[in-house]
């Protein structure tokens, strides 16, 4: 009788391996306080506030153009990202804008945000403000970030690493994967942008 029940759990137990995982239904980010009111200024010198995405999918990203590993690479898949998007659904991807939000404000004045941004998506939007307007926004998406040791112009940050998926009311949805291909972030976001 013992043996039965072990060959009955342990078969139980294979078949249960053999099945894919439970996917989730909601966005994992459904009703998390992340995100909010900000006021900073674009690349192109202009004001921009959360008002400026309603009714758009956004992909907000807190980094710095100096940084010399993590945060080009990241940029450049969000933006191959949402190319693939754009060809996989245009309608989708018209109403999908990259964000990029500098934790270095005294380095990422609009014109180095312009030329940074401009080489990864023709519509990433480059955010910079003053250091009390910084400190905002990371604190309203939980983002952490601190200045290194160095001179003036040779200092690296420290900083989390996230990009968010933003629904068109500007809520929390997912938070992006940085380790995958461009290819996994534009599937993420085909599955909680609707």
């Amino acid at each position: 009788m013992k043996l039965h029940v072990q060959i009955l759990i342990s078969a139980t137990l294979a078949l249960a391996a053999c099945s894919p995982p439970q996917q989730p239904t909601r966005p994992p980010l459904e009703g998390a306080r992340i995100g909010g009111a900000f006021s900073l200024t674009d690349q192109n010198g202009r004001a921009t506030t959360e008002r400026d995405l309603a009714g758009k999918y956004s992909i907000v990203y807190f980094g710095y153009t100096f940084c010399p590993d993590v945060c080009p690479l990241d940029v450049q898949h969000i933006g191959a990202a949402v190319k693939m998007v754009e060809k996989d659904d245009p309608a989708l991807g018209a109403r999908l804008v990259p964000v990029f939000v500098t934790i270095d404000p005294a380095r990422d004045t609009p014109a180095v945000l312009k030329e940074f941004v401009g080489a990864f998506h023709p519509r990433m939007i480059g955010l910079t403000g003053s250091p009390a307007q910084i400190a905002a926004i990371a604190k309203e998406y939980g983002v952490y970030y601190a200045r290194g040791k160095g001179n003036a112009g040779g200092y690296m940050m420290d900083h989390s690493r996230a990009a968010y998926l933003m629904s068109s009311a500007g809520k929390p949805l997912a938070l992006l994967s940085q380790e995958g291909s461009p290819r996994t972030i534009a599937d993420e976001i085909e599955r909680w942008a609707r």
